[in-house]
C-alpha cells in the first residue's frame, strides 16, 4: 500500500465512481446509495479500487454476496474489495 492509496478521492474521481456503480437491480443500488451516503466524503483511492472490483461482478452475483447467499471467496479477490464488501454489508444492518 502506498501513501496515495490512503488519499481521499477527488471530486472528479468520486463522480466517475458513482456513475460506474449504477446497477440494473434496485436492491444493489440501495446498498450502494447507502454506502455513498455514509462514506463518500472519506472514500480513499484504495477503497475505490475495491469498489471497482465489486462492480465488475454481475448484478445477481453482487446481490448474492451482499446478502451472503453466496460465498464471496470465489468472486472477491483483493483485500480492498473485501474491505468495501464489509462496508457495504454493514449498511444493511444500519438502515
Amino acid at each position: 500500500m502506498t501513501v496515495a492509496d490512503d488519499q481521499p478521492l477527488d471530486e472528479r474521481a468520486l463522480s466517475k465512481l458513482k456513475w460506474r456503480c449504477r446497477r440494473g437491480l434496485l436492491e444493489n443500488d440501495l446498498f450502494i446509495e447507502r454506502f455513498f451516503q455514509r462514506h463518500e466524503t472519506g472514500l480513499t483511492v484504495r477503497q475505490a479500487r475495491g469498489l471497482e472490483e465489486l462492480m465488475d461482478l454481475s448484478d445477481n452475483d453482487l446481490l448474492d454476496i451482499l446478502l451472503q447467499r453466496k460465498n464471496s471467496d470465489r468472486t472477491v479477490h483483493t483485500i480492498e474489495a473485501i474491505e468495501v464488501l464489509a462496508m457495504l454489508r454493514n449498511q444493511a444492518h444500519l438502515a
